[in-house]
């Protein structure tokens, strides 16, 4: 009985927190929207087009502000922690359900190789760069998973592994941010000089160039909107898609390098790097079983339109649409105004600009090599 009332005092202690969290997201949200209104009706986004600004990146910044201000009660701060720890990792668990392994195979044999070496280049300059600049490794290591892999999403899976701090985790997403959105603006007419004549090497490139899931089909849609050409957004998709699944695979890799040069910096390798299994965060297999669950559900689909036999075709997208929507947007959401409510600005003063100069040589390194090689080698993937 005492313990569960104790349980009991705990929730109750949660609750503050956890519903500021959610009323700041909610408000980004409503706010990225009307920004997103506002491009459309400047035409700089076309009709229909999703905002490319995140809510989750609004709802860090209203967290700020209010951390900044009025300050952050100590009735909040349990809840606010409970956000940053549980509701983070609960989020990109259920993000696995927009993610079908099946999709990677459209690129082909060509395809894949172009994505890792994009993302090989993105992790490799900026950790270098961090290095050479003698800038924090939890920050460099955020912006290298931020500017290679999928952006937000992918700062927010590598934060607890490394354990970044609340100004790290701010400055990484603000880093890739700003430059998704100037990507997203200015590549499609890059990508029409280039690749004109070619669809498939044109969506390639805005999938592998350009950070973000948002601000690729952004990108992809003013392409499709300027030179009527509806193959980009499908090629796009796929190749950012494709891209995402890699998280997998580099959160632990990074997490390996990271704890190494930890380890070399104090010159004592072996006793400090984890074994590999712990270099593996639970929350990354679950993400990996979910992404799983929807490519399975979705070949059952293919071959007699039953996903488990209980979905048809519109429930089975509803179903995996909804959950992981919920978690992208919901629980990380509420997770991420939780970093701006811990966020106090005068953490910042240390960082400067060097760390936005590191994001901006990845980004422009990542859009090189995508060019270079879909310039080479993009003739021979067909989607």
């Amino acid at each position: 009985m005492a313990e569960r009332k104790a349980t009991q005092r705990e929730i109750i202690a949660y609750l503050p927190g956890i519903m500021l969290a959610v009323a700041i997201i909610f408000i980004g949200i409503y706010i990225a929207d009307y920004l997103g209104l506002f491009l459309i009706s400047m035409h700089v986004l076309p009709a229909g087009s999703a905002s490319p600004i995140s809510g989750i990146f609004v709802a860090i910044l209203i967290g700020i502000v209010i951390r900044n201000t009025v300050g952050l009660a100590d009735s909040f701060k349990s809840g606010v922690q409970f956000s940053l720890k549980y509701l983070l990792r609960a989020g990109i668990i259920l993000l696995g359900l927009r993610l079908s392994l099946a999709e990677a195979l459209k690129l082909g044999a060509w395809g894949l190789p172009l994505i890792v070496s994009c993302i090989g280049v993105g992790l490799a300059v900026t950790l270098y760069f961090t290095k050479k600049m003698n800038q924090s490794k939890r920050l460099g290591t955020l912006i290298a998973c931020g500017t290679g892999i999928c952006g937000v999403t992918a700062i927010m899976a590598t934060a607890p592994v490394v354990k970044a701090k609340d100004d790290e985790i701010s400055y990484a997403v603000a880093n890739i941010t700003i430059f998704g959105l100037i990507s997203m603006l200015f590549y499609p007419y890059i990508a029409n000089f280039f690749f004109a004549e070619d669809p498939v090497k044109a969506g390639l490139f805005l999938g592998t160039a350009i950070h973000d899931t948002a601000q690729v089909t952004g990108a992809a849609l003013i392409y499709d909107q300027m030179y009527n050409i509806e193959k980009v957004v499908d090629v796009a998709t796929v190749t950012k898609l494709t891209r995402n699944l890699f998280i997998i695979a580099v959160i632990p890799f990074i997490s390996y390098l990271f704890f190494k040069n930890q380890s070399d910096d104090n010159g004592e390798a072996e006793k400090s790097i984890p074994k590999w299994y712990k270099l593996i965060p639970l929350f990354v297999v679950g993400f990996l079983l979910f992404a799983l669950l929807r490519t399975v559900g979705d070949m059952m689909m293919l071959k007699n339109n039953m996903a488990f036999g209980l979905f048809s075709a519109s429930h089975w997208e509803s179903f995996y649409t909804q959950v992981s929507s919920f978690g992208s947007t919901y629980l990380l959401g509420a997770a991420m105004a939780s970093v701006g409510l811990s966020t106090d600005l005068k953490m910042f003063k240390g960082l400067g600009f060097k760390p936005f100069l590191i994001g901006l040589v990845a980004a422009f390194s990542v859009s090189v090599v995508s060019f270079v090689l879909i310039s080479l080698f993009g003739g021979f993937i067909s989607i």
